[in-house]
Order: structure tokens, then sequence, then C-alpha cells
């Protein structure tokens, strides 16, 4: 009976795949040696893999243009980065090295836009796309950006007060998008976004105030929904509606050139992860070229704002098991060194999946197991509802500490975990290393201590 870690995943999984592989019974990811980078660095410890990012970028521009080829389709495919994702400089530049553009999402990116623009790495050639609920300061600082010359920003109008507000704000020409108010699947609490404009009042609002109005250019419409973009029948519907809506304000807006269709492509979250990314991609392409050619209308150039898809896979975090408590004749609770809670939020918010495996040991028995972070808080774990089934790991062993990495988790944990913020329990936030081409490590971030933390709370 083939009882080893290594059996149980070799028979679960293709395995190994592209990013893993096991050498003398530890974890490499993308050839980097995990276990080493524990024996330099510590644990916890997280790690950002520049180069993943720009692969990431690579692979959807390919399909695009394949897709663009295939079916004769005459716009362009325009790439842009959604620095929501993750604000870190080293993430936006790789992304702006591999010839994105980039959207933005509040007052406070735009702070980012100046910097980036002040630094050389952003310029006129580039678009900005101006995405969000956006307030006076924001439109403010959008206005600034316009007057400074950049009249590749195109502002995403949310509701019908905005265009009037911006306006006022520049004597430059303006050019702006309009979002639809998507309809939300039917086990959502609410029907239409809370973004955007309604499919049925767009037209009206285009009329009453583009139009005629020598200050602005309509030039793009923006489509998203929150389940991203995935094989079902609830996202070709919402495409279709919104094809419908293009077509018809293209042929009254004669200006329009340009479809957003957000982003959300899924990020891998399992061994056993299957999308066919190539052929999502060539099926939108292919309808709303349909829609096109069907209302005589010419086919748009495209964008995609990619945050998740673009960094997600770049990162991963290093934990040790500390101790294993048996709290009963079935539960197993294997106590990491940190908490999920404070660096993966999203196992605890909604339960998101990420790819996890032990770094060492892999020729050892296994068994199944719950996992716990250190703070007081009983929601603080990580079980198999989150990991689509039962955890197994190699037995616990004192005298052997073992070492466990979650994988493509570099989309929101540190924005929404509060990075180097104040936590829970005062966990704090763990040393943080990047990792680029040639395998070369610098220390982005130390850990935090304890001294900082009481500084933020005033001791």
């Amino acid at each position: 009976m083939q009882t080893r870690y290594t059996d149980l995943i070799h028979q679960t999984f293709e395995f190994p795949q592209a990013e893993f592989e096991v050498e003398n019974n530890e974890l490499y990811f993308h050839g980097i040696d995990l276990m080493q980078l524990v024996k330099e660095h510590g644990s916890p410890l997280k790690f950002t893999y520049l180069p993943k990012i720009g692969q990431n970028i690579n692979l959807a521009r390919d399909w695009f243009n394949d897709a663009f080829k295939k079916y004769g389709y005459r716009g362009k495919y325009n790439y842009c980065y959604c620095t929501k994702s993750s604000h870190f400089s080293h993430v936006v530049n790789e992304a702006l090295k591999n010839g994105t553009h980039i959207e933005t999402s509040s007052n406070y990116d735009m702070e980012i836009v100046n910097r980036l623009i002040d630094s050389g790495k952003l310029n006129t050639e580039h678009y900005i796309i101006c995405n969000g609920y956006k307030d006076d300061e924001y439109l403010r600082k959008i206005a600034e950006l316009i007057d400074r010359g950049y009249q590749n920003t195109i502002v995403v109008i949310d509701n019908d007060t905005e265009l009037a507000k911006l306006l006022d704000l520049t004597t430059a020409h303006v050019n702006v998008g309009i979002r639809i108010a998507s309809e939300e699947e039917p086990k959502f609490p609410f029907y239409t976004s809370r973004l955007g404009i309604g499919y049925k009042s767009i037209v009206k609002f285009y009329q009453e105030q583009i139009e005629n109005n020598p200050k602005c250019t309509l030039k793009l419409l923006h489509f998203f929904i929150n389940t991203g973009i995935n094989d079902s029948a609830y996202y070709w519907n919402e495409l279709t509606k919104c094809l419908r809506v293009f077509c018809e304000l293209k042929k009254v807006s004669p200006h329009l050139d340009s479809l957003d269709i957000g982003g959300g492509f899924p990020v891998k979250n399992s061994l056993g992860f299957e999308f066919d990314y190539a052929y999502m991609v060539d099926e939108i392409i292919n309808q709303i070229l349909t829609a096109c050619q069907e209302h005589g209308v010419e086919e748009p150039d495209i964008f995609t704002e990619f945050g998740s898809f673009t960094v997600g896979e770049a990162s991963g975090a290093i934990y040790s098991v500390i101790n294993q408590k048996k709290q009963n004749d079935r539960e197993k609770w294997n106590m990491i060194n940190s908490s999920f809670i404070t660096t993966l939020p999203d196992t605890w918010a909604i339960n998101k999946r990420f790819i996890m495996l032990p770094l060492n040991r892999w020729d050892d028995k296994y068994e199944r197991v719950l996992l716990g972070g250190i703070t007081c808080d009983s929601d603080d774990y990580y079980n198999a509802e989150q990991h689509v089934n039962a955890i197994y790991l190699p037995f616990f062993k004192e005298e052997e500490p073992l070492y466990i990495g979650f994988f493509n988790v570099g989309a929101y944990q540190e924005n929404i975990g509060g990075y180097g913020g104040i936590h829970h329990c005062l966990i704090p936030q763990p040393k943080h290393v990047i990792i680029d081409e040639d395998k070369n490590v610098r220390v982005f971030s130390e850990a935090q201590t304890a001294p900082q933390m009481l500084d933020l709370l005033g001791y």
C-alpha cells in the first residue's frame, strides 16, 4: 500500500506541473528552491516571483492576437493592469515593463499614477482607465492629469452626475467611457450592480450629456460582472446584452471605438485546476465580431483589466507547522506560526481556495489534518471547505519541522489584510522577498516588529 505523501499527489493529480516539481524530497516553485529560501529568510515568509507577471501578460496577449487573426478581427487589443489587485511598486513596474496600460479605481490610485509619470514609467502614449465611483477629490486629480496632456486618459462614468462635475474642473477635452450596471447572478442579494448605469438608460445618458457636448467624446463602453469571465450561461447572457447596447450606442455615437470587457480571468487554485483560457478568448471575440456584423457596425478595440490574473500566480506564503493539537478522536489541528486572517484574509472572508503543498518530507506518510492560525479567533483556520477536499500533509513530527506553502496568493491579500498595519491579535506582517528572472532574491520588507505596531497604536 502506497501511503507516502508523494504517492498521494501523483495518484490524484498530474504531477509534476509547469510551476511545481519535487527534487530530493523537497518542493520547487518555478525552479526556486523553497527550502533554501526558508533557510535564508525563515518563516512565515511572503515571496513574489516577478517573471510570472510578464508570462501571464504575454499569454493573454497571445490568446487575443490569435483570436483576432483567426476571425480577421480589425480592432486592437490593450492590456490594462488593474492596480487594486496589488499596488506594490515591484508589481506595477513589472506590468508596465511588459507593455501594459493602467486602470485606477480610487482617488489614491492617482498618486501612484503621478509617481509613475514623474519616474518616466508612464507617458502620454499609455491609456489610463479611471474606473470606480468618483468623489470630488478623485475627479479633481483626473482633471489635473488631463490638463497635463494625458489625453489617453479615459474616464469611465459610473453615474449620471460625475461627468458634469468633471467638465467643470477642466477646460481640456475629455475622453469618456460608460460603465454598464450589469445584472447580478440570482444568488446575489441584489439584482443589479451598484456600479455603472443601467442597460436601458445608457443611450439616453449619452444623448443627454455627451452627444452635443463639445467638451467630451464617448470612446468606450465598459462591461464587467462580479463572477468574472467564465463559461457559464450567466456570463454569455450578460455579454450578449452588453453587445446589443454597444451596437445601439455605436449607431448614434460615431466616436465610440472601444469595448472594455473588464477583468476576471480565474487564477489557478488547485493542482486539478482546468480552464481553457484560449477557448474563452476565442469565443468572446467571435461573439463580439458576430454581433457587430449583424448590426452593421465596425468592431471595437478591446480593453481588458486583468488584476488577479496578472499578479495572483506570482506569489506564495510559507509557514511552519509549530504544533499539532488533537481535539477529539478525528480532528488533528496543525498550528501554523502565523494567522490566516492576517496573511491570507480571503481564506477567512470568502472561503477562497489556494494551492497548498508541503515544502519538505514528501516521502513521509501522510495524515488528514486541519490548519489553524495562532490568533484567538475561532475563524482563523483553513479546512476542507476552502481546500475543495480534505487536507492531507506528512505526519507531524516534533523532531522534523514541516513547512507548508500557499501558492498563487499575489492578488488582494496584502490590501485586504492591511499591509504594515495592525492585525488581529497583533500578529505581525511577515517578511516579504522578491525574486527576479535570475533567481536573485532581495528583501522588500522585513517582518513587522512589536515596536512598530506599538507606535501605530500610540504607545
